[in-house]
C-alpha cells in the first residue's frame, strides 16, 4: 500500500478521522506532550535515542544508521506483534513523529505493507505544536467567557463542577493545570504536566466549544503553579469576560478549605516546607507561628488565619488589577457549598 501524507491542519481540525493516532518519538517525548487521544509506539526507546545520537555526532550518521537500524527494526517487530494482530483491513492508523521524517515514515511503511492504509503527519508533532500555539492565539475570542470570581474556599471550583454535570461548556483550567493555583495548591501524587502538554489540553477545550453558548470558567492568575495560562485567554477573560462574584460566608469557607486541603494532615512536613515560601510576603514570625500550629494539629486556626491574612488580601488586591467588568459583577450568594445549593444556583444561569 502507498503511504499517504496528511496536513497538521487537517489532522488538528478532524481528530477523529483516523482510527488511531500513533506517536512513534520515544516515550519522554510523547510523556512531554502528543496529540490528543495519541498512543505512543516508540521506534527508539529513550536510551536508544540517546545512543544513537551519540553516533551521529561523535562517530558518523552511516554507524548511527546501522545501529540505530536494528533497533528499530526490532521494536517495530514488537509493536507489530502486541497491536495488530487484531486490527481489520479497514483499521487506518495516523503515523507521526518529531518532524515527519524517518521515525514515523519507517513504521508507516511497515503498516502499509502489511496492508493497512495508513497516513503520515506531515511535518510531525512540530508542525502540530505550530497550530496549537496559533489557535491559542485566535480561539478565546470567539467565546462568551463567564468568569466565576470568589475569595479561596469560596466554592468556586465546585460550582463550576455542577455546572459542568448540568451540561454547561466549562472551561477548568486548574483541572488541566492538576493544581489549585495557591501556593499550597499542588495535587497530591500528581505532578502538573509540561507547558506543551497543558496547551494542547486548553486548545482542545476550547476546540470543542460551541461559540453560540456561553463559557464558564475560574478566574486565574496568569500562573497555575508552574504553568502559564495562554496570554490571548488571560486577556480575553480579563477584558471581556462576564464576572460572576461567588461569596460564600467565612465559616462555610474555612469548612470548604479544611475538607480540600485535608491531605496535608497526613503530610505536615510538606505543608510546612510550603509555607517557607510566604516568608517574603508575610514575615517570618508570622509564617512561623502559622508552622507551629500545623505542627500542633490546629488546622482550623491554620487555615483561618491563612485565609484572613494572606488569601483574601491578595483576592482583592488582584481584583483591583484583574476584570474589567468587576463593578458590574452578578453576586452569587451561597450559603453553603453543598451539592443541593449548587445545583439550585445552576439552575438560575445560562447554559
Amino acid at each position: 500500500m502507498s503511504l499517504a501524507l496528511v496536513s497538521a491542519a487537517e489532522v488538528a481540525a478532524h481528530l477523529g478521522a483516523h482510527d488511531t493516532l500513533i506517536d512513534a518519538r520515544s516515550p519522554a517525548e510523547f510523556a512531554e506532550d502528543h496529540l490528543p487521544g495519541a498512543v505512543n509506539w516508540p521506534v527508539l526507546d529513550d536510551e536508544q535515542r540517546r545512543i544513537v545520537g551519540t553516533l551521529f555526532k561523535q562517530v558518523s550518521p552511516l554507524q548511527a544508521r546501522k545501529v540505530g537500524g536494528a533497533m528499530v527494526a526490532r521494536n517495530i517487530a514488537s509493536h507489530l506483534e502486541r497491536w495488530v494482530a487484531d486490527k481489520p483491513r479497514e483499521w487506518r492508523p495516523l503515523v507521526y513523529c518529531w518532524r515527519g521524517g524517518q521515525r514515523s515514515g519507517t513504521l508507516a511503511w511497515f503498516l502499509g505493507q502489511v496492508g493497512f492504509r495508513t497516513v503520515q503527519l506531515q511535518g510531525g508533532y512540530k508542525a502540530f505544536r505550530a497550530i496549537v500555539r496559533d489557535e491559542l492565539e485566535r480561539l478565546p475570542a470567539r467565546f462568551d467567557f463567564h468568569v466565576l470570581c470568589g475569595r479561596t474556599g469560596s466554592g468556586k471550583t465546585r460550582l463550576l463542577q455542577a455546572l459542568a454535570e448540568a451540561g454547561a461548556q466549562t472551561l477548568d483550567l486548574e483541572g488541566l493545570a492538576g493544581h489549585r493555583g495557591s501556593v499550597l495548591g499542588g495535587w497530591p501524587g500528581r505532578p502538573q504536566p509540561s507547558q506543551k502538554r497543558f496547551d494542547t489540553c486548553v486548545w482542545q477545550a476550547l476546540s470543542g466549544f460551541d461559540p453560540a453558548r456561553p463559557v464558564y470558567v475560574e478566574g486565574e492568575s496568569r500562573k497555575i503553579g508552574l504553568l502559564r495560562v495562554p496570554e490571548a485567554l488571560i486577556l480575553q477573560l480579563r477584558e471581556h469576560g462576564r464576572c460572576l462574584r461567588v461569596e460564600l460566608a467565612d465559616a462555610a469557607r474555612l469548612r470548604l478549605l479544611l475538607d480540600e486541603y485535608g491531605h496535608f494532615a497526613a503530610n505536615v512536613g510538606g505543608f510546612v516546607r510550603l509555607l517557607d515560601g510566604l516568608v517574603e510576603l508575610r514575615g517570618r514570625e508570622t509564617v512561623q507561628a502559622w508552622q507551629a500550629q500545623a505542627r500542633a494539629g490546629q488546622w482550623a486556626e491554620v487555615f483561618g488565619a491563612l485565609m484572613q491574612r494572606h488569601y483574601d488580601p491578595l483576592y482583592e488586591r488582584s481584583l483591583r488589577q484583574g476584570y474589567r467588568h468587576m463593578d458590574q459583577a452578578r453576586v452569587l450568594q451561597l450559603p453553603d457549598a453543598e451539592p443541593t445549593t449548587l445545583r439550585a444556583v445552576v439552575a438560575e444561569l445560562p447554559v
